[in-house]
């Protein structure tokens, strides 16, 4: 199904449905509460900032909160220039979550490091680079042969301080397996994951799910799928 609705109507739909829009750093909290319906938004800056920060300026129009994930090592974007990082900087002080977008796998086998102190490496970076802790990682899905998800097979958010990474199993969040999780990372069309399971028919858009009226919806989109 080709996207229709703009990121603003879509959002302004959730809020019209009654669901309380989140950051994933938030989750946990939240998927306590029994009777409200939860949307957890989530961004990927995959190859450009400057989309990031229009869609956080429509957020910030409508009242709501997501979280933000960032990549250090894109050729695509330099985070530390001086205009992306203004972009940023804007983002974080909307009270968007940040987070690292991590390629830990890809750079430890490029550059024949660990990857564990990569991780860390990175970590220390991002949090120095805009003067927080951050709570969460989402694994990149880069070009090369190595995928990023591999490292969690082995390794926990809270062996480096973090709350989660953004597909984590561990029962403080596990939020892939417990919710209808509809992502644009096919660019022209949505795919979902229902519970942790692809749902290769359903590519109905973000709004449909919505109005089926889902208690949890865990959502990703990516700021190159959309245009002015």
């Amino acid at each position: 199904m080709i996207l229709v609705l703009s990121i603003e109507e879509i959002f302004t739909l959730a809020l019209e449905y009654g669901y309380q829009i989140i950051r994933c750093q938030d989750y946990p909290k939240y998927k306590q509460s029994a009777n409200n319906k939860i949307l957890v938004n989530r961004v990927d800056i995959d190859l450009q900032c400057s989309g990031a920060v229009r869609i956080a300026e429509i957020f910030n129009k409508l009242g709501i909160k997501g979280t933000f994930f960032v990549r250090l090592h894109a050729k695509e974007y330099n985070p530390f220039s001086l205009e992306n990082y203004r972009y940023l900087n804007f983002i974080k002080n909307s009270s968007h979550e940040i987070g690292l977008h991590s390629e830990v796998m890809d750079a430890s086998k490029q550059w024949n490091l660990s990857s564990k102190n990569v991780l860390i490496t990175d970590i220390e970076i991002l949090n120095k680079m805009f003067g927080i802790k951050i709570d969460g990682i989402s694994s990149h899905n880069g070009l090369t042969d190595s995928n990023n998800l591999d490292f969690w097979k082995d390794n926990k958010a809270s062996d480096f301080g973090l709350l989660y990474e953004a597909y984590d199993s561990q029962p403080g969040f596990n939020l892939v397996n417990e919710s209808i999780y509809i992502t644009d990372s096919e660019y022209t069309q949505w795919k979902c994951y229902k519970n942790g399971i692809l749902d290769k028919i359903d590519k109905r858009c973000l709004c449909n799910h919505l109005r089926d009226g889902n208690k949890i919806v865990y959502t990703l989109i990516h700021p190159i799928t959309y245009k002015e």
